[in-house]
């Protein structure tokens, strides 16, 4: 009689339940959020409750941008300080890539390195700035060698715990299936590295950024760091707050590549 009851009741899907913890895409929720914040604050400079000399109005922001774009100079701050921040986290990423991978490679390069960037990582970067004017002046060269050594301590700091925490037991079953140590390297090591080398990406690029700030506001006529300097101190509020806006854009960018690295590479996750 219960075969017979199982045999009339009538199938009910189950939900898949292997999503491995996989986020969810709700973009439209973090540009609600920054919809929000802007519109009480534009009504609250606008009824009074937030002081005109603690907050400019959002729209005022806005219109000191349509300033900087007529004139040319929002151009003119925006393109040196990309290039400084290229070349900068270009070589400083490059570098500390390479150099966290030998460490986590070879033990004689982790003996020899792990104390020397144990040494120079809680070095404040900024604090270093007079030092590389210096050594390569005041003109570009000191800007670079600022913005590339800030990136790369903290890039081979997470490049070589990357390396360091790749699944031993995939490694061993490559070596038991008679795979080259190059062969491993560049299908188990590296692959398995790539999660933790993007996401130190993230901080160091976001290191770059502060550097680059700091490195534009000695000695240089253009960049937004020379630009945010010049609006504090006239205290013109409208365009500090439009350079802030620049970089915290800028960020998102950088966030947003990263991002699509990590759709492209690490497709292999999903």
């Amino acid at each position: 009689m219960s075969d017979a009851r199982l045999e009339t009741r009538p199938m009910r899907e189950v939900r898949f339940r292997g999503g491995g913890f996989q986020p969810e895409r709700r973009r439209w929720i973090g540009v609600a959020v920054f919809v929000l914040v802007i519109g009480l604050v534009e009504w609250g400079t606008r009824a009074g409750w937030i002081s005109a000399l603690t907050l400019p109005r959002p729209s005022e922001v806005l219109a000191t941008f349509g300033e900087l774009w007529e004139s040319g100079l929002f151009f003119a701050h925006l393109v040196p300080s990309l290039t400084r921040l290229a070349v900068g986290a270009a070589l400083g990423a490059s570098v500390g890539i390479a150099t966290g991978i030998l460490i986590g490679l070879f033990s004689y390069m982790r003996a020899a390195l792990v104390p020397v960037i144990a040494a120079i990582f809680p070095i404040p970067k900024i604090a270093l700035l007079p030092l590389f004017v210096i050594w390569f002046g005041i003109d570009e060269g000191s800007k670079y060698a600022l913005i590339a050594f800030g990136t790369f301590t903290p890039t081979v700091v997470a490049t070589y715990g990357a390396v360091d925490n790749v699944d031993r037991t995939l490694i061993r079953m490559g070596q038991s299936f008679g795979l080259s140590w190059l062969s491993i390297v560049r299908k188990i090591v590296l692959p398995g590295a790539m999660p933790g080398i993007l996401s130190g990406l993230r901080i160091s690029l976001a290191i770059a950024i502060i550097l680059l700030v700091a490195a534009e506001m000695l000695g240089a006529q253009y960049g937004i760091g020379a630009y945010i300097l010049e609006a504090g101190s006239l205290y013109d509020l409208e365009r500090l707050f439009a350079g802030v806006v620049i970089l915290s854009i800028l960020g998102v960018l950088v966030s947003m590549t990263i991002g699509f690295m990590e759709q492209r590479l690490l497709g292999w996750r999903t």
